[in-house]
């Protein structure tokens, strides 16, 4: 393979990195440079994209909305399965990049490019998921990560690249936040928030309420799954993000969903991200209240005994690997009846589930009731405990 980079797909979400990354790489490696961008709901961001990217030196601009892709084949898959990174994170950015890659990958095959590049630093995580879902998509693929192998160590030396050459970017020094915007979250790393102990400021958020200043009269919301995904919003049947956008807006007007974590990144360093992730927590919290009255105990507590290795395979990159394969098709024999209708309450940073039900319900208030009944005999629980304690009665014993 030659070591001539001739043509480059970069992952361009015009922010400060890609932006001065795109003029970068044309500098350097005198090479062609094709953009893409995968519209999954960053909104307003994406305004002016291709024109700054053009002006910039692209010779060819891809934006592709990928926003349905993303909820039904990445978050939903995840949502099943309750994931959660280290009992905080809802991996808003682990489940973009690949689907990012893959569509990277594609674009390259497309216009016959050798090189695929990111913006992601060499400390950070998203290096290795794009990176390892690029080799796990096409084993000879070339890649340029200019974070490791430029001198512009710093945000404030690519702004003042960015200053020189004439690119507009949307990062100022009052504001050097480095964020990551999707229909599933937002998220802040850098400036202030580099020490865990300031608080966010609220100037920050973008998706959600103060909850201080969240209305006073709860929202109450019905959600309606099917084997284990979320179809309908008040008994109205939506688009996989149609759907998310509403739980987003429901959730933000009520400051739902924002984190303040300090999180163990892949490399081994320990970061502090703040997220907002409205539509995500309401719909955890819906998933978690269906299956608990649709799911067998024990499958139940197989499935979550592997949650922490679910969530640590996407956080680490591995979506593409067999072993998530693997335990993506068991967590989906999981959800054959996880449908029905969870009804929630939303007030002031809380979603508070009010009620549930199901055909496939595995609660019945003839086995559970307080009241006389004639389906379970008391008495039977004596030798049940008694076979229990079996074990813990020889040990004492065999102590004596």
């Amino acid at each position: 393979m030659s070591d001539k980079i001739e043509k480059v797909v970069l992952a361009y979400s015009g922010g400060l990195d890609t932006s001065v990354i795109l003029k970068w790489l044309i500098e350097t490696y005198n090479c062609e440079v094709i953009t893409f961008s995968a519209d999954i709901g960053q909104g307003e961001e994406l305004d002016g994209i291709k024109k700054n990217a053009m002006k910039t030196g692209a010779t060819k601009v891809y934006i592709d909305d990928l926003k349905d892709i993303f909820v039904k084949d990445y978050v939903f898959p995840a949502f099943r399965a309750n994931a959660i990174y280290e009992s905080q994170y809802l991996l808003g950015t682990s489940l973009a990049r690949p689907l990012i890659a893959k569509r990277q990958i594609e674009i390259a095959r497309i216009e016959g490019a050798d090189t695929v590049s990111h913006g992601a630093t060499g400390k950070g995580n998203d290096q290795v998921r794009f990176e390892i879902s690029y080799f796990a998509l096409n084993p000879d693929i070339k890649i340029v990560a200019p974070w490791r192998e430029w001198d512009l160590n710093s945000r404030t030396a690519l702004m003042e690249f960015a200053q020189k050459h004439g690119i507009h970017v949307p990062t100022t020094h009052a504001k050097p936040y480095s964020t990551d915007r999707n229909l599933l979250h937002i998220s802040y790393e850098g400036g202030i928030l580099e020490d865990p102990w300031n608080e966010a400021p609220e100037e920050i958020f973008t998706l959600t309420a103060s909850p201080l200043e969240a209305p006073d009269k709860p929202e109450v919301v019905e959600i309606t799954f099917n084997n284990g995904d979320p179809v309908a919003i008040n008994e109205r049947t939506l688009s996989p993000a149609n759907l998310f956008s509403i739980l987003n807006m429901m959730g933000g007007r009520h400051g739902i969903g924002r984190a303040d974590i300090v999180e163990n990144r892949f490399v081994g360093m320990k970061s502090r991200g703040v997220y907002e992730t409205p539509g995500g927590t309401i719909l955890r919290t819906a998933h978690i209240a269906m299956e608990s009255i649709t799911m067998d105990r024990e499958v139940m507590h197989l499935r979550d005994s592997l949650i922490p290795k679910y969530a640590e395979l996407v956080y680490y990159g591995f979506w593409f690997s067999p072993e998530m394969k693997l335990l993506q098709n068991m967590i989906d024999q999981t959800q054959k009846n996880v449908s029905g209708t969870v009804r929630l309450e939303l007030y002031k940073g809380n979603c508070r589930v009010l009620g549930r039900k199901s055909d496939h319900s595995l609660y019945h208030e003839d086995f559970a009731t307080f009241e006389d009944d004639s389906v379970y005999n008391q008495k039977d629980a004596e030798g049940f405990i008694r076979l229990n304690a079996l074990r813990l009665r020889i040990q004492k014993m065999m102590n004596r």
